[in-house]
This record gives C-alpha cells, sequence and structure tokens, in this order.
C-alpha cells in the first residue's frame, strides 16, 4: 500500500472518530520527511486518543505498521509515524499555534 492509500485509510478512521478540519497533504517532490501527512483536530485528550488508536487499527488490518509514535501520554499533539506517512492529530490551539497547514502550503491537498 502506497502513502496515498495509507493515507485515505487514516482520513476513513479519522472521520469515524467525529476529527475535525481533516487534510490530506501530498508532500511528494516537496519534502524527503514522507509522501504524505494527514492533519486532523479533536476536541479532548479522549477523542485524539481514540482517533490515534483507530487510524493504527485501520492501517495495522492493511498491513501498514506504525514505526513510532509521539505525545500520545500528553494529548496535545499526538504524531503517528508510518514510514511514508505521518498523522498529526492536534488539539485545536496546538493546531493553530503550530500551523503546519500554513508550514506545508505548498503541498497538494488531497
Amino acid at each position: 500500500m502506497n502513502a496515498l492509500e495509507a493515507a485515505k485509510v487514516a482520513q476513513a478512521a479519522l472521520e469515524d472518530k467525529l476529527g475535525e478540519d481533516i487534510k490530506v497533504l501530498d508532500l511528494r517532490g516537496l519534502s524527503n520527511i514522507a509522501d504524505c501527512f494527514v492533519i486532523a483536530s479533536g476536541k479532548n485528550v479522549n477523542q485524539l486518543r481514540a482517533m490515534a488508536d483507530e487510524v493504527e487499527q485501520k492501517l495495522f488490518k492493511e498491513g501498514v505498521k506504525l514505526h513510532h509514535s509521539e505525545g500520545y501520554s500528553g494529548g496535545t499533539w499526538i504524531l503517528l509515524d508510518f514510514g511514508n506517512l505521518l498523522v498529526h492529530l492536534f488539539n485545536r490551539e496546538e493546531r493553530d499555534f503550530y500551523g503546519l497547514d500554513h508550514v506545508w502550503g505548498d503541498a497538494k491537498s488531497l
């Protein structure tokens, strides 16, 4: 499964958990970090953790394994690293503060 296909699975998982303002960014040709970012917001720590768990489970079922995660215990910004796909889950304040949507403004939104 390529990064774009995995991003669509992640997007669907986030929609299932009522993630807000979900964006899929195509970073191919713009960055060596990853081919895709998925960025979404949640209302509280419990929702962000549920969103992270759902993404990890759905992608695992598709054969995509989580390489590394950060921020699960803090619950304000959770990063899920699937190799060529990075999933960023924020509470609203952190998302506005870090502005990844704007930092990667040159990326094509899918």
